[in-house]
């Protein structure tokens, strides 16, 4: 090879090193902000995001998106290869919160794959850790991938129709969303709207520097397909939070498609290049059956499974919708066994545990480690099993896992499961406060529940499990508690 062909040859490789990574997503066509009629669906809830100093807008994105097929088994290990199938036109749409002050924003934006298992599209994330998002500067973008979250479908009982085009027939009629097999491809074009948009972009002039994808859920389900399957194909992510998830994973493809299951268990392939931190609760280990899919830590990925909490609980139903992240009353024991009234109801007081708080840290940690690869994410100790069951102590809490001062200095049980009742109880988990005899043979004064409720949420912030401004928090709910008097 002569020396200027091999100049041209060398600078052709480092233009095809230096090409974006999702070249291979499709870029959609983006419209909005969308003005109306109506406003934009089940998005901030009762956040008044303007005192917060963010603002809320809505687009809707539209393409072509692909359905993928197998060039190989889709076993066990997450090393699956797929290939582009059919295709079919779509149009949906994303809903952005971003900081007003541009130099509040920090360069994180947070994708959430909606959930549609209430038969509504909703964020959990967004509603579980917007206090961190909000505190970290980042931005945070729903996206309504899934069928049901456009049309509507299979509902909690007495809540009717929640579909887009059903609650707001004028403002989400141009909608259309060919079937869950396209769900993949639309979220990755979803994130390469944000990252490089085709229009009018959705973050404005914001300086975008990492896009992290998240999923709670139905919808972690389905992140482990994107994850095993589709992100090697064409990198609209640079890392994901994978939340709550169960045994196994969503299927490849599904009705009016051919059906494509893959294997379970279903674990998070060990070749990839961007960070995944998949967090889960006492309910996803037992009564989801995540403990079947348990895989060891390693350079690109991270567990943590939390004691003393549910699927879902008092923070993502009832506190955190209007929480701003600055009152202390969020660290609060909360006693309900009725968190929608009228429509669940359940037989016991539902989970009231600390998810929230750790979820916070979770968010900041991998924003962190996405940010700078050097900032990896502590490791955490597993929930402790004894056959198939995760292992208590004398007041029933769990043992191992991630600690935090509601189990290590516990005013009550918490439990991810044992519950029953209405529709979706069994995810809601139990809490049993300690009656007033446990409580004084723990806590002989108030002033030493402060002092073990202080040191042991010290330590859970020394470890990573705990943020600063959150610790702040818990240990002021503890002071102005009456536990000890």
């Amino acid at each position: 090879m002569t020396t200027d062909r091999f100049a041209r040859f060398a600078i052709a490789l480092l233009l095809l090193a230096a090409a974006p990574a999702s070249a291979t997503v499709a870029n959609p066509t983006i419209e909005g902000p969308i003005t109306g009629p109506g406003m934009p669906f089940v998005a901030a809830g009762g956040l008044n995001l303007a005192t917060l100093g963010y603002m809320e807008e809505e687009f809707f994105i539209s393409g072509t998106a692909t359905s993928y097929a197998p060039t190989g088994p889709l076993a066990s290990d997450g090393k699956w290869s797929v290939a582009p199938a059919t295709t079919a036109p779509y149009k949906t749409r994303i809903i952005v919160f971003r900081p007003i002050d541009h130099q509040r924003f920090k360069g994180t934006v947070i994708v959430e794959w909606d959930n549609v298992s209430g038969g509504v599209d909703a964020a959990p994330d967004w509603i579980t850790a917007h206090t961190e998002m909000i505190r970290d500067g980042m931005a945070w973008v729903g996206v309504t991938a899934q069928l049901i979250g456009v049309i509507g479908g299979a509902a909690i009982p007495g809540l009717g129709n929640l579909g887009l085009k059903s609650v707001n027939p004028a403002r989400y009629a141009s909608l259309v969303h060919p079937g869950d097999s396209f769900s993949y491809d639309m979220f990755a074009q979803a994130g390469r709207a944000v990252r490089e948009p085709m229009g009018p972009s959705p973050l404005g002039d914001l300086a975008i520097k990492k896009v992290i994808a998240v999923g709670e859920s139905q919808s972690a389900f389905r992140m482990v397909t994107y994850v095993n399957a589709i992100h090697p194909l064409g990198d609209a992510y640079d890392g994901f939070l994978i939340h709550s998830r169960g045994a196994g994973a969503a299927p490849l493809s599904q009705a009016p498609q051919a059906a494509i299951p893959v294997a379970s268990p279903a674990f998070i392939r060990d070749d990839l290049d961007v960070p995944v931190l998949t967090f889960e609760t006492e309910t996803d280990l037992t009564t989801l059956g995540y403990l079947s899919d348990r895989q060891p830590d390693t350079g690109r990925f991270r567990a943590w499974e939390v004691a003393g909490t549910a699927h879902a609980d008092t923070y993502t139903l009832l506190v955190g919708m209007t929480d701003t992240g600055k009152s202390s009353a969020a660290a609060d024991l909360v006693v309900t066994s009725a968190p929608i009234p009228g429509i669940i109801m359940c037989d016991s007081p539902i989970n009231s545990g600390p998810q929230h708080w750790v979820l916070d840290a979770a968010f900041a940690a991998l924003n962190r480690w996405v940010r700078r690869h050097s900032r990896v994410p502590p490791r955490a100790p597993r929930l402790e099993t004894v056959g198939g069951a995760i292992a208590r102590d004398a007041h029933g809490n769990a043992l191992g896992g991630i600690r935090t001062a509601q189990l290590d200095v516990p005013i009550a049980t918490y439990s991810g499961s044992g519950q029953t009742g209405s529709f979706f109880c069994f995810i809601f988990g139990t809490t049993v406060p300690f009656d007033d005899a446990t409580l004084a043979g723990l806590y002989p004064t108030h002033q030493a529940y402060v002092a073990d409720f202080g040191a042991a949420t010290d330590r859970a912030l020394r470890l990573g499990f705990i943020q600063k401004a959150d610790a702040k928090l818990l240990k002021k709910s503890a002071a102005l508690s009456h536990i000890g008097e």
